[in-house]
């Protein structure tokens, strides 16, 4: 056979093969059941014109409350992570022109999707585990491998440009308020008779809950920000099992905390992020929110569009 028809017939069979998704062998979390084998959005796919309609018509004063902290040198990082910002020169650039005008620039280095008030993309977390032929993978929502996602400048799939803006009804459930303290005690593990005991003492019930919303839990830690202790996982609070499989059931477009709702077991992450695709937003502030009493809002929180990043910095709102 020429040369010619070889490369048509190569061509043909590349253009009619099935995607990496569609052969992907099926696993214990995947293919997603909601959105399919191709899907790298998760939650945010809850995130309709229906749905944005419905949490804009909680706004009735236009008051507005920043939910995440600064970001800043001298805030707490988890583990070996860095953050640091530098003036590239004062100014920058310049004199310029007629009007000899100046500029400034800055150079920011670090994790920036998992430092500070940090939004989690579906890239973020896998399990290292046996496939069916014997051979060992790192695994991500969706049944994304590491083979599949792998590069050194971002990642391939799953990365957080995938992850639609979030426009949508927000619940915060004060456990702090429910349990009567300023913040829960190292280790406690929050149980849904605290989720549905605080949801009721703010007028609420799990019922009110609907798909696509945004589920934030106020533990009462946000007050210690900057203290390093909100990032020690040996002594932080979390949310039990039970919590953690009511959430999946309530089908969040995310969750978010003033922690990072894991505690030392480390349970959100893998069954939230990498089994169910429900984002996850970490560290976030509620003093001005629960000063009000601001329990349902209008939350929006829009992660960059960092091309295969693990995460993103965020600055979410509510708006009541």
């Amino acid at each position: 056979m020429h040369l010619r028809p070889l490369l048509l017939l190569a061509l043909f069979t590349l253009f009619l093969s099935p995607s990496s998704a569609q052969t992907r062998e099926a696993g214990p979390w995947w293919p997603n059941v909601l959105w399919g084998a191709d899907d790298q959005a998760g939650g945010s796919n809850w995130i309709t014109p229906e749905k944005i309609l419905e949490a804009v018509s909680l706004v009735k004063t236009g008051q507005l409350y920043e939910l995440g902290n600064v970001y800043e040198r001298g805030m707490p990082l988890l583990g070996d992570r860095t953050y640091a910002i530098v003036t590239a020169g004062y100014p920058t650039s310049g004199v310029v022109g007629e009007q000899r005008l100046v500029f400034n620039d800055e150079f920011i280095a670090g994790e920036l999707g998992q430092v500070g008030t940090q939004f989690d993309g579906p890239g973020h977390v896998g399990k290292r585990m046996e496939m069916a032929d014997g051979s060992t993978e790192d695994v991500y929502y969706n049944g994304f491998t590491g083979s599949e996602m792998a590069h050194a400048y971002g990642l391939q799939r799953l990365g957080v440009e995938q992850v639609k803006p979030i426009v949508t009804r927000g619940v915060l459930i004060d456990l702090a308020g429910y349990l009567g303290v300023e913040r829960l005690a190292e280790h406690y593990e929050a149980s849904l008779v605290d989720v549905r005991g605080a949801l009721a003492r703010q007028g609420m019930d799990e019922s009110d809950i609907r798909p696509g919303d945004a589920l934030l839990f106020n533990f009462g830690w946000w007050s210690l920000w900057p203290d390093p202790i909100t990032h020690n996982q040996s002594l932080i609070p979390a949310i039990d099992m039970e919590v953690v499989q009511w959430i999946i059931a309530r089908q969040p477009a995310m969750v978010g905390s003033d922690l990072a709702l894991d505690g030392s077991a480390m349970r959100v992450h893998p069954e939230l992020v990498m089994k169910n695709g429900i984002n996850n937003l970490e560290f976030m502030n509620f003093g001005s929110l629960l000063a009000d009493e601001g329990w349902e809002f209008l939350f929006i929180v829009t992660p960059l569009r960092l091309k295969g990043a693990t995460g993103s910095p965020v600055r979410p709102i509510a708006i009541r």
